[in-house]
């Protein structure tokens, strides 16, 4: 009988397996010789032996940079130095990439004006914090035969939001649905 929760007894782990690099360094270079840069060092093709030495010598990493390079171009850097470096920078530019938000603001075909007005405010400010709005109109059951009364009621609000967006998708009917995309006109920072 095993003792513990049901369902659970696994066996012993498997061994713990460390990341491998990314980059091929020192001893796992294969290449025969290599174009070496770096700081403090004199750029060159040198045999892979003589620019170990070199690597050494500094108390640095040999670190392939380039491997499909002829022939590959080795740096002389400290490793994990130069992959914090990296993640930096990768972190960097995902901060930097702007995520476009759309918002939905949904119609009946028969939206009265006050829900219109309503939902109208709401669209201009996402648009005025640099949002898409998407709005549509939704037919339910019969309703699906007031499609020109629902096509009216986008285009009324593509033109009452004609001063903070600009229209991106004119009135689309897609299934029981009809779209209607309006993006900001400037981007705010």
């Amino acid at each position: 009988m095993a003792l513990g929760r049901p369902g659970f007894n696994r066996g012993p782990r498997p061994p713990f397996k460390k990341k491998e690099a990314e980059h091929n360094i020192n001893e796992h270079i294969k290449a025969p010789e290599v174009r070496l840069v770096g700081d403090n060092v004199e750029p060159g093709i040198f045999p892979l032996r003589q620019a170990l030495a070199i690597a050494e010598e500094q108390e640095l990493d040999l670190v392939e940079i380039s491997p499909n390079a002829n022939p590959p171009v080795c740096k002389v850097i400290d490793y994990n130095k130069f992959i914090y470096e990296q993640k930096k920078k990768l972190k960097e530019i995902k901060a930097n990439a702007k995520q476009t938000v759309i918002k939905e603001i949904r119609f009946g075909p028969n939206t009265n004006d006050h829900d219109f007005q309503f939902k109208l405010k709401h669209a201009i400010g996402f648009l005025e914090n640099g949002e898409k709005v998407r709005a549509y109109v939704h037919f339910k059951g019969r309703a699906i035969v007031y499609k020109e009364q629902g096509e009216i009621l986008l285009l009324k609000f593509a033109q009452a939001l004609e001063e903070v967006g600009k229209v991106e998708q004119l009135p689309k009917l897609e299934g029981k649905r009809m779209f209607l995309t309006v993006a900001p006109k400037g981007s705010k920072k």
